[in-house]
């Protein structure tokens, strides 16, 4: 039997939707809570790497996630001159093991379509804008009130409600993300026919212009600049300094910028980092994901860490007879190296770059391929 009976996870995120699909087949009781009203439908995209790919087989929507998505196994490095020229094509290390891809694009609404709907088959009572306003816990459980004038009771909570998570906040946890110097713009457009990969140019107008394709006829393509207060534009400002900002780039970069229009949805966010020093819990609640680290995008960890963290807090979970706060600090021992040095490397990327450090002495490949092979190894 599981060390826990009940568990309520706050957040339908990656790490959220993973830690449920994973805990409610073993006979756990689990009510997930989201601020969004509904699924969402509305995003750019995500680049997952193959340890993302294989704890997704594990949560049993591999093969629709490869459906809605598009596989590729090199990265391909272009100048930023009239052509686009493409200069490397670099084969990826297939993290998740010989038999998936190295890296997939997907839409991210699609993504976290299938991992709701996931949840709610194999028994996750999903609960949609709905947000715990207070927790109080004792010896035996956590006692929870919730915005909607709902309560309940639970053996554990588990904090999956982002970087700026409510959770972390309410433990009294003090570590704020901090920025990173950059930000990032990105746009969902149609994806031109030789896009076939991610391909990423540096230098020009950005520290990086990329894309990824996400599905036969889509790819979102991303900008990173000097971070800044972008928040006074309109929606279709926005699009036009993207648009100004893709000018430095050719190639299907041109495709991309002729596929604007004032209409299309651009996000922008700033790079930030994070990780809780110590433990990752107060008594019965616990944080993963976001909540617990989080990264800028420069090495498409994020969502992967985040899924790790949910496959061992399960995996110990389901491993016990009873529960015990050792098991709690047992899981931020064995993830806070990993998703430490994920983090510390996604900075260093996002470092170099900004501190302008030549080449010869910023050795982004050989750090990748550290990562590579720290993540190839189940967390």
């Amino acid at each position: 039997m599981p060390a826990v009976r009940s568990v309520l996870i706050v957040g339908g995120g990656a790490a959220g939707t993973a830690a449920a699909i994973l805990l409610a087949p073993q006979g756990v009781a689990v009510d997930l809570v989201e601020e969004r009203p509904e699924v969402p439908s509305v995003g750019s995209g995500i680049t997952l790497q193959g340890n993302a790919l294989r704890i997704l087989r594990e949560l049993g929507v591999w093969e629709d996630v490869l459906a809605a998505g598009y596989p590729f196994d090199s990265v391909g490095i272009r100048l930023p001159d009239p052509s686009g020229t493409l200069v490397a094509e670099i084969p990826d290390v297939r993290t998740g093991g010989p038999d998936l891809p190295a890296t997939l694009g997907m839409p991210r609404p699609d993504l976290a379509r299938l991992l709701l709907e996931r949840s709610a088959e194999v028994g996750v009572k999903v609960r949609y804008g709905t947000v715990p306003t207070r927790l109080d816990q004792d010896a035996d459980g956590v006692d929870v009130a919730f915005g909607d004038g709902s309560s309940g009771r639970y053996d554990l909570v588990v904090g999956a409600d982002g970087i700026h998570s409510w959770t972390r906040h309410a433990l009294g946890i003090d570590a704020e993300p901090v920025s990173a110097g950059m930000g990032i713009w990105r746009v969902h457009v149609p994806r031109p026919a030789q896009v076939e990969r991610t391909d990423l140019t540096y230098g020009g107008r950005c520290y990086i212009a990329g894309y990824c394709p996400t599905g036969t006829d889509s790819m979102y393509a991303y900008l990173v600049e000097d971070v800044q207060d972008r928040s006074g534009l309109t929606a279709a400002e926005q699009v036009e300094v993207f648009r100004d900002l893709a000018a430095s780039y050719h190639g299907p970069w041109d495709d991309v910028r002729a596929s604007l229009h004032p209409d299309t949805y651009v996000n922008y966010a700033r790079f930030e980092s994070h990780v809780v020093p110590g433990d990752w819990h107060r008594g019965r609640v616990v944080l993963v994901g976001d909540a617990a680290h989080s990264c800028p995008p420069t090495i498409a960890q994020g969502a992967a860490q985040g899924f790790e963290d949910a496959a061992v807090l399960a995996e110990l979970l389901i491993g016990a007879d009873s529960f015990d706060e050792a098991l709690l600090t047992a899981y931020a021992a064995r993830r806070r190296p990993r998703a430490g040095a994920v983090v510390e490397a996604s900075v260093q990327v996002a470092r170099w770059m900004l501190e302008r450090t030549p080449p010869s002495e910023a050795d982004v490949p050989g750090l990748m391929r550290r990562i590579s092979v720290l993540v190839t190894d189940p967390a």
